[in-house]
């Protein structure tokens, strides 16, 4: 195969991998705090609830660095369409994800419930709208952004705010937010204990037959949604020109790849297979299963999603042969190169001490042990 063709798909993949990593372990968090004001009844379940994520949601705020880094240094066509056409929705989500460590540090500085009760609304907000808009944005993915290039690729953006949160995208965005507080309901379960673990099992399985309902849904809307399929162009070994190809639109072709691969319909039924064993595993008091089954799922969903687009990363619904893809959207062969050569080494790095921060950080969390602890949140 010819280096180039293989960086961009070996690009794809890690794309993939840094969309996985983002959702498990930044949705867990998000999660936990969409759902804190059902999880703890009182200040002191709330406090505890939340030192359960404490000593880890800023450490894996590195998968949302990552992944906006590796779409800049890999896709810069992308980053730069993306980033100028959706500016607004850029800010919603970050204005969202601001407040997130003011909740985390102010919130226990005054005594005063009115005080610490806008604060957990505000980590409810900054953990439910960061989950709902990376949902909506996958869907607005299938569907087409409304952009175009000129002759000399500038880009434009034809569409409104509004128009990025239609009926299918906000499907996407609750389906988000379900696996979020799935996963985030077997986070507090690990560590959390009485009443507080009960409550979460309940978030488990509420959240994940929500979950399943809305992915059954969106699948058959996908499958009769117009889908995108190159016609003519599209060398996979050409330069970074979305010009010099057709693409039409045709019901039914985000299938084509499953219809031509038909091994891949295992993806979208390991979805269903990990959530409903995800249940059964928290329901049987088996939590630390029941976070893995959950990140299997998160991984499945989004492999169903990559599958049935490739090589389409951003589709454009206004002139659909100007859409970006894996093979004209790309940086230069050395530039993948050199990435992959620092992503070889910093992604394993990134997970080892992860996984070290989780081992140390390990045990119950209750109420009483944070009472006193002027360490605590």
């Amino acid at each position: 195969m010819d280096p180039y063709i293989l960086l961009k798909v070996t690009w794809w993949v890690l794309l993939g991998v840094l969309l996985i990593g983002l959702a498990v372990m930044v949705g867990m968090d998000m999660g936990v705090g969409a759902a804190l004001r059902y999880l703890g009844r009182t200040d002191g379940e709330r406090r505890a609830v939340i030192n359960m994520i404490a000593p880890h949601w800023d450490g894996n705020q590195v998968w949302f660095i990552l992944g906006g880094g590796a779409v800049f240094a890999a896709w810069p066509t992308i980053y730069a369409t993306a980033f100028s056409g959706l500016y607004v929705v850029m800010l919603v989500l970050l204005w969202s994800m601001i407040v997130r460590p003011l909740g985390f540090e102010y919130r226990s500085k005054l005594p005063s419930d009115r005080w610490r009760g806008a604060w957990d609304w505000m980590l409810f907000v900054s953990g439910a709208v960061p989950m709902i808009v990376f949902g909506a944005a996958m869907g607005n993915m299938l569907e087409g952004v409304p952009f175009h290039f000129t002759w000399n690729m500038i880009s434009y953006y034809t569409g409104s705010f509004i128009t990025l949160f239609n009926p299918f995208a906000v499907l996407c965005g609750v389906m988000s937010l379900a696996l979020a507080l799935y996963q985030g309901g077997t986070m507090v379960m690990n560590r959390g204990t009485g009443v507080i673990r009960e409550r979460a099992c309940r978030l488990v399985t509420v959240a994940g037959l929500t979950a399943l309902t809305v992915f059954t849904i969106c699948g058959i809307w996908v499958s009769m949604m117009h889908g995108y399929e190159i016609t003519a162009g599209g060398d996979p070994a050409g330069p970074a020109l979305p010009l010099n190809k057709t693409v039409e639109t045709a019901s039914g072709a985000w299938l084509a790849n499953y219809m031509a691969h038909p091994a891949l319909w295992l993806v979208p039924a390991t979805v269903y297979l990990a959530v409903l064993g995800g249940i059964a595993s928290a329901r049987a008091g088996l939590s630390h299963l029941a976070w893995w089954l959950g990140a299997l799922a998160w991984a499945a969903t989004l492999v169903t999603l990559g599958a049935a687009m490739f090589p389409f990363l951003m589709p454009s619904s206004s002139e659909p042969s100007h859409s970006l893809t894996v093979w004209d959207a790309s940086s230069s062969l050395g530039t993948l190169g050199w990435m992959l050569a620092f992503t070889v080494v910093f992604i394993p790095i990134i997970a080892i001490y992860t996984s070290w921060a989780f081992w140390v950080m390990r045990g119950k969390v209750t109420p009483e042990s944070i009472a006193h602890d002027e360490h605590a949140y």
